[in-house]
C-alpha cells in the first residue's frame, strides 16, 4: 500500500438514489460520463435492487449500455442486496465490482435488505461465488460501523470478528466502514482504524463515511492518521441511506476530500480540470445544491 495515495471512490449512486424527482437516464449517462473523466479509482454508479425499494436507480442497466467507458480506467461498481441482483450485475462486462451492504445492526439489516444478519452471510456467500465466477471484485459495506440508534449491540472489537468471519469463509476484496448515520466522531473513527489495520486481514478496508459538511475533513483527516486508504466520497455531500433515518446524513463531499489531499500533498489519480467540470455538471442533477 502507497502510504502517500488515496483510493477514491465517487458515489453518484448514493447522492441520487435519495432525490425524490426522478433523474432522467440520458441526464444520468452524460454525468456518470463527466465523471468517468476525471479518472476516479471507482465509481459507484448504480444498483440492482428493487425498484419498488429504490426507484431512482431503476434505468441501471439502460444507463450501462448508453455510458462510454472507451477512455478511463476507473472500475464500475454497482449495488447489489440480494442473490438476484448479483446474477443481474454480473451479466454486464462494464461492471467491475459488486457493492453489497451487511449491518453489524440485525435491526437494521432487515429494514434494509428484508433479511436478518445470517440470512444476508449465507446469501454473501453465494454472491462471493458468482464474483468468483465471473472475475468481478466484492465490497462489502458493513454498516453502522460506528454504532447505530436501534439499540443493537455495538463494539470496535464486533467489527473485527465481522471482518474475520467473513473473510475466512469467502473472497471479499474490500470491506467499507460504513458510517450510515454520521454518528462517528473523529476519535473513534482514529480508534477503529488504527485497531483493526494492526491485524493482517486478508482484505482491504475503507470509509464510506456519511458526515455533515463541518465535521468532513476533522473526521476525514482522523480515518487517513488511523491507517484508511481508500474514501468513498460524492460531490456536494449529498446522499445517505434512504432505509436508515427519515433525516438523512449527507455524504463525505469530494470536493472537501480533494482540497484536503492537496493541502496534505497525498497522491490520488484524479484529474483536477476534469473535476470542475463534472462539479459544474452535477448543478443540473442537484439543482438545489
Amino acid at each position: 500500500m502507497d502510504n502517500n495515495h488515496l483510493t477514491i471512490v465517487e458515489c453518484p449512486r448514493d447522492a441520487m438514489q435519495g432525490l425524490s424527482n426522478f433523474i432522467d437516464t440520458d441526464l444520468k449517462v452524460d454525468y456518470i460520463n463527466s465523471l468517468l473523466k476525471c479518472n476516479f479509482d471507482v465509481l459507484d454508479m448504480g444498483s440492482f435492487v428493487s425498484p419498488k425499494a429504490i426507484p431512482q436507480m431503476r434505468d441501471t442497466a439502460e444507463v450501462l449500455k448508453k455510458i462510454n467507458i472507451s477512455n478511463t480506467n476507473t472500475e464500475l461498481l454497482t449495488i447489489i442486496a440480494n442473490i438476484k441482483g448479483a446474477e443481474e450485475a454480473i451479466q454486464f462486462d462494464e461492471v467491475s465490482v459488486l457493492g453489497f451492504p451487511l449491518s453489524v445492526s440485525n435491526t437494521f439489516q432487515i429494514r434494509n435488505t428484508n433479511k436478518t444478519i445470517l440470512e444476508s452471510i449465507g446469501q454473501l456467500s453465494v454472491i462471493s461465488d458468482l464474483c468468483l465466477s465471473k472475475n468481478k471484485k466484492l465490497v462489502v459495506y458493513l454498516s453502522m460501523g460506528f454504532g447505530n440508534p436501534y439499540g443493537d449491540d455495538w463494539h470496535p472489537e464486533l467489527l473485527g470478528e465481522y471482518i474475520s468471519n467473513l473473510t475466512s469463509k469467502m473472497k471479499v476484496d474490500t470491506i467499507a466502514l460504513s458510517d450510515t448515520i454520521g454518528v462517528a466522531t473523529d476519535t473513534l473513527v482514529f480508534d477503529v482504524f488504527s485497531s483493526l489495520l494492526k491485524n493482517q486481514y486478508k482484505t482491504e478496508l475503507s470509509a464510506h463515511l456519511h458526515v455533515v459538511p463541518k465535521n468532513a475533513e476533522v473526521i476525514l483527516d482522523a480515518a487517513y492518521r488511523g491507517g484508511c486508504r481508500r474514501f468513498d466520497g460524492a460531490i456536494k455531500g449529498f446522499g445517505g441511506c434512504p432505509m436508515a433515518t427519515d433525516k438523512l446524513t449527507g455524504n463525505m463531499p469530494t470536493e472537501k476530500m480533494l482540497e484536503w489531499v492537496v493541502l496534505k500533498d497525498i497522491g490520488t489519480k484524479v484529474d483536477m480540470k476534469a473535476f470542475e467540470l463534472a462539479y459544474e455538471f452535477s448543478s443540473k442533477i442537484f439543482n438545489n445544491g
